[in-house]
């Protein structure tokens, strides 16, 4: 597989990269860092990367703004979009050929090659491989930055079960490179004082209920209160993490005209519940999308009767 890559990669003159809506260190991770190493590797080739902006990240990367046009006789490489309508900018379909490289479970068979691991901690840790697959390959300091941000950020500093020897060793071999590891932890994990407010709001609020299902709903009132847009509360997620009795938690988010699902599990497999419920992910962390308080009610109960069901080994 990575030879096929490669070979496409070695083809094209121009190429495209995208990720997946709502970009997170590992979207950017693996995008940014994939571009670092063509651009290194292949200086005269054209290489972009496309999609919205998450505004805490754009200390990472900022996108590219280009025409319809670039994506004539162009490679397109999709990284870390699990299905066709997260892809953030759907032009990637006018491309003459598209690569998936993912580490979520395959819910969508996209793409005219497709790599897929989910068992890889995160797709920045397939693209290092993909580098480490091939000496004649060249990595800069700011691709290796971007690669090992993604592998933090997917692990959750090195703390999900998804880190692997293999993670620890390239995540080691990464900081062999000369950047500023404070600097970029700083920046990961910075938090504006209105959203630490609203994490003491989450704190006061939640609910456990007897199946250990945390729950807590954050409405558009709330968020105007504390001054926070719903694409900070992503920074909260993980506030119920080590709560005493909680075997799963989902965060309620309501926007403008739909309600964003956060669920989050230390056991209890519950990507296929955000699956019923216009999202997925991985088995432990997922996201999904309701579009009225019965709606997310329903949810709830189905986590709870996951919860039910579930026994720790």
């Amino acid at each position: 597989m990575h030879k096929q890559i490669l070979e496409k990669i070695k083809a094209y003159n121009t190429i495209i990269i995208h990720r997946h809506v709502r970009p997170d260190p590992d979207a950017y991770g693996s995008q940014v860092g994939l571009y670092e190493i063509i651009k290194a590797s292949y200086p005269e080739k054209q290489v972009w990367v496309v999609g919205d902006e998450d505004p805490s990240l754009t200390f990472l990367a900022k996108m590219d703004t280009i025409e319809d046009r670039e994506f004539e006789d162009a490679l397109v490489i999709v990284c870390d979009a699990a299905n066709q309508p997260r892809i953030s900018d759907q032009r990637y379909k006018l491309a003459t050929e598209i690569i998936k490289i993912d580490h979520h479970p395959v819910v969508d068979e996209y793409g005219d090659i497709q790599w897929v691991v989910p068992t890889a901690s995160s797709t920045s840790e397939m693209i290092y491989e993909l580098f480490a697959s091939d000496s004649d390959l060249q990595l800069s300091t700011r691709g290796a930055m971007l690669l090992y941000a993604g592998i933090v950020g997917d692990t959750g500093r090195f703390l999900f079960p998804s880190t692997s020897e293999k993670t620890f060793r390239y995540a080691g071999e990464l900081v062999e490179y000369a950047f500023d590891r404070t600097y970029l932890y700083e920046n990961l994990y910075a938090s504006r004082q209105d959203v630490a407010r609203l994490q003491g709001y989450i704190l006061q609020h939640f609910t456990v209920h007897e199946t250990g299902v945390s729950s807590i709903r954050i409405t558009k009132d709330i968020l105007a209160s504390y001054r926070v847009t719903s694409l900070e509360t992503s920074q909260l997620v993980g506030t119920m993490a080590n709560m005493e009795g909680v075997k799963a938690w989902v965060f309620f988010v309501e926007e403008e005209e739909q309600i964003r699902v956060r669920i989050r599990s230390k056991g209890p497999v519950i990507n296929g519940l955000a699956g019923k419920y216009n999202g997925g992910g991985h088995a432990f962390a997922s996201g999904a999308t309701v579009y009225s308080w019965n709606e997310a009610a329903r949810l709830e109960r189905d986590l709870q009767e996951i919860c039910r069901a579930f026994e720790w080994a």
